[in-house]
């Protein structure tokens, strides 16, 4: 029996004269949470239609949970929240979350004890307020959005894909989704999400694949990811403004080869050859308070940008997702 999930085999969809995804390959391992990771446009949303048989690869094998992607019984073992939400406005919640569970073929009992169960876990049924009663349009996009998410898990499904199920939540939102998807994986699901946002995938995922220009970029453990890059990085937070002398001598190239400058929060990278004490010094002499100086290995949204670049970022704005 396969250890993963998904095996993609060298998979490539055409549109036209434009290629949205060329010549893929990934495994996605059973019980982990895999981040699709890359610019607007490069090949993500793409990818997870193929993965659901919304659209056919051109070229190229796609394996789910050990059986060929278009096998009949596929659909009711995956939960699919897609990035365009869809909810009928004038239904009552409760209404349409029981018909997505009924074409999941869920038995109505069963499906309204789980509704009830995932509204109060996701706090749109309380003490003073149900809003499973309510209609849709009488929600907040974030409520909307929830509910969206509870319709993709009211199944129990093995595998769960959620395309950029971050986009538009506020944190409070945000983190009830990272939370539901923390508990997916201790219960052995196998979760994937698609998203722009490093930082998340950085904090929730086991592995990833970065896509740009509807190819891969790089593959595997996050870990492994980060250490492979390297240790010549630095964390620099400073108290205050940046002032033009700790300007100077972040753009002094025989200290610094590259800086992600978040205005108080700096992530550099080294030179070659350089030392970083003397980076340090530098900037003490400069007039600087420092708040955290610390080698760290690179973010993975330095990486994204080392191996991505804005020329990746820019031309895959265009195309297919």
């Amino acid at each position: 029996m396969t250890d993963y999930c998904i095996e993609i085999e060298n998979i490539t969809k055409r549109f036209a004269q434009h290629v949205a995804v060329r010549n893929l390959s990934l495994h996605v391992p059973k019980g982990s949470v895999y981040g699709l990771l890359g610019p607007n446009g490069a090949g993500k949303t793409t990818t997870i239609r193929m993965m659901l048989d919304i659209i056919a690869p051109d070229e190229g094998t796609i394996r789910i949970l050990g059986v060929p992607f278009n096998d009949k019984h596929i659909p009711n073992r995956i939960g699919y929240l897609p990035e365009e939400r869809g909810l009928y406005r004038k239904m009552q919640v409760r209404r349409i979350l029981r018909f997505l569970a009924e074409l999941k073929g869920m038995k109505g009992a069963v499906a309204d004890a789980r509704i009830t169960e995932w509204l109060e876990r996701l706090d749109l049924k309380t003490a003073e307020k149900d809003w499973g009663l309510a209609k849709i349009d009488e929600l907040s996009r974030g409520m909307q959005q929830k509910v969206q998410f509870i319709g993709t898990l009211l199944h129990d499904p093995d595998l769960v894909i959620l395309d950029e199920p971050f986009s538009g939540l506020d944190p409070i939102n945000s983190q009830a989704l990272k939370d539901a998807v923390v508990d997916l994986k201790r219960r052995g699901k196998t979760v994937i999400f698609s998203t722009h946002l490093m930082d998340n995938a950085e904090r929730l995922c086991d592995s990833v694949c970065i896509i740009a220009r509807g190819e891969k970029v790089l593959d595997g453990p996050i870990a492994r990811i980060k250490a492979e890059h390297g240790t010549r990085n630095i964390a620099l937070s400073l108290d205050g403004e940046t002032s033009e002398s700790v300007a100077e001598v972040l753009a002094d190239r025989s200290l610094v080869q590259r800086v992600d400058d978040s205005n108080r929060y700096f992530e550099i990278e080294l030179a070659p050859g350089a030392d970083s004490q003397r980076l340090l010094r530098r900037i003490v002499d400069s007039g600087a308070t420092i708040q955290r100086f610390e080698l760290v290995q690179p973010s993975l949204h330095q990486i994204f940008l080392e191996r991505v670049g804005a020329a990746g970022i820019e031309s895959g704005m265009a195309g297919h997702g």
